[in-house]
């Protein structure tokens, strides 16, 4: 497993924009595709966005799709998700997530399912008044 820390969460008015950061304690960050989830207030946890181990494959929820952009750095083990024209149903709790995909690099599709993940960090909050 790995340790992940994420940042850069706040309140934000509708419209505008937020960069999330998620830090990653391990040697082998570029064996792991890395995920975005959250959980808004009394609803289930969801997925956002994913991008695989060396950058090349992204997926985005519908829902974010045009106003989130998923990116890493292999080489300082981050991970961030740039929100912009943030609306109020964006608020929630954002966790970044680790998927250790070693021996599968080109076998594997990036998973959108949170039960495929084996570390989580410990949430950030973002809040978007409208």
């Amino acid at each position: 497993q790995v340790q992940l820390v994420e940042s850069g969460g706040g309140l934000v008015q509708a419209g505008g924009s937020l960069r999330l950061s998620c830090a990653a304690s391990t040697r082998t960050f570029s064996s792991y595709d890395m995920g975005w989830f959250r959980q808004p207030p009394g609803k289930e946890r969801e997925f956002v966005a994913v991008i695989s181990w060396n950058g090349d494959s992204t997926y985005y929820a519908d829902s974010v799709k045009g106003r989130f952009t998923i990116s890493r750095d292999n080489a300082k083990n981050t991970v961030s998700l740039q929100m912009n024209s943030l609306k109020s149903e964006d608020t929630a709790l954002y966790y970044c997530a680790a998927n250790w995909v070693h021996g599968r690099f080109w076998s594997h599709v990036p998973a959108l399912g949170s039960d495929e993940y084996d570390s989580w960090g410990q949430g950030t909050q973002v809040t978007v008044s409208s």
